[in-house]
């Protein structure tokens, strides 16, 4: 009998510990574009799944956005189906006309077809991919955005999409070690070609960042990023765990923070504390961006009798008898939200809110 690939025992390894304590029930479905690192995870579940006593199943999505992606897409769902995978299926998404630049546009719609397909299915969960050369990327492009801790800590291994747990299991993977992986199975990964177009700020890293800091500070530079974000992301659960409670001690019943409360919070739970209000009085959490905070923070920490912070979508936040609270933007006879018009010490934060 041949020997195990180490690459294909790590993988097996890490896909076995991500299968404890999911949901009893329906099928893990992979997430497989037919590159390397996911091809390689979902071959490794179809071998691992059954020997745990679940069903395996496999969706690619088709973004619409190369020649020929829709046969590549079928493939892959041809070779998953040959494999033992089941149900699979492949998926068409619109990628135009959605917000923000193409590479979140193309994230957005693949996680919302994930998350049909994975409630259509009563999937335990949702298995991507991304692997440790993954999470240093991300680390960077946090780092160089100024993202602060929520962008340091990366991607979780785990967490809640829409209620289905979606899991990362690779990564502590190298991207060497699913290339090798795929060799040892002998598979043929597809290569996406966005994944070396310079014109995305993650293919710039992944060609001419990490290379240069794996030259100067050697291999471990990988492992080091990875590992900062997982000690950063342990860091956030307290200061979340923290804010959760801090947000019901200042509330009022009239929904409002009483400013009192906020003051003697700590900043890094106080932003939490504004962030997460600013969230349920309905601002997207991809709109809310740092500025925004601050503005309001300004309100708790700053006040010198300012008028009212807007938020992205209009939202009013004001200061009201030693308190903060939210107002609806006021809609036109035309139902048309009408641009705040401020000055003063306003005039930069309806700047921010956009």
């Amino acid at each position: 009998m041949a020997a195990l690939s180490p690459s294909v025992a790590a993988i097996r390894l890490a896909v076995r510990r991500a299968l404890v304590d999911l949901p009893a029930g329906g099928p893990v479905l992979v997430a497989c574009s037919g590159g390397a690192d996911s091809l390689a995870l979902a071959a490794v579940t179809a071998f691992v799944a059954p020997r745990a006593g679940r069903t395996a199943g496999l969706v690619t999505v088709d973004h619409g956005l190369q020649a020929g992606s829709r046969g590549r897409a079928e493939a892959v769902a041809r070779w998953a189906e040959d494999t033992g995978l089941a149900p699979v299926e492949v998926v068409g998404v619109q990628v135009a006309g959605r917000p923000g630049g193409p590479e979140a546009a193309a994230r957005e719609a693949r996680y919302q077809a994930l998350v049909e397909i994975a409630e259509r299915h009563g999937a335990a969960a949702l298995l991507t991919g991304h692997t440790r050369d993954d999470q240093a990327e991300t680390v960077l492009l946090a780092l160089s955005r100024g993202a602060g801790p929520r962008g340091i800590a990366g991607m979780p291994a785990r967490r809640d999409l829409a209620g289905t747990p979606l899991v990362r299991p690779l990564l502590e993977i190298g991207r060497t070690e699913t290339r090798a992986a795929c060799t040892a199975l002998g598979l043929v990964p597809w290569d996406d070609p966005h994944n070396s177009d310079p014109s995305y700020a993650r293919s710039r890293v992944r060609a001419d960042v990490l290379p240069v800091l794996i030259r100067a500070l050697g291999p471990g530079v990988l492992d080091n990023l990875a590992r900062t974000a997982a000690l950063v992301a342990a860091d956030n659960a307290v200061l979340d765990e923290l804010a959760v409670e801090a947000l019901s001690r200042a509330r009022h019943p009239d929904g409002g923070l009483a400013t009192g409360t906020l003051a003697d919070l700590a900043p890094a739970v106080r932003g939490r504390v504004l962030r997460a209000w600013a969230h349920e009085s309905g601002v997207p959490p991809a709109a809310l961006s740092h500025r925004h905070v601050a503005a309001l923070d300004g309100l708790v920490t700053a006040w010198r009798g300012q008028r009212a912070s807007y938020l992205p979508g209009g939202l009013r936040v004001l200061r009201r008898d030693g308190r903060l609270v939210s107002e609806p933007p006021p809609v036109s006879p035309a139902g048309r939200v009408p641009v705040p018009q401020v000055t003063g010490a306003a005039s930069e934060e309806a700047t921010a809110a956009g």
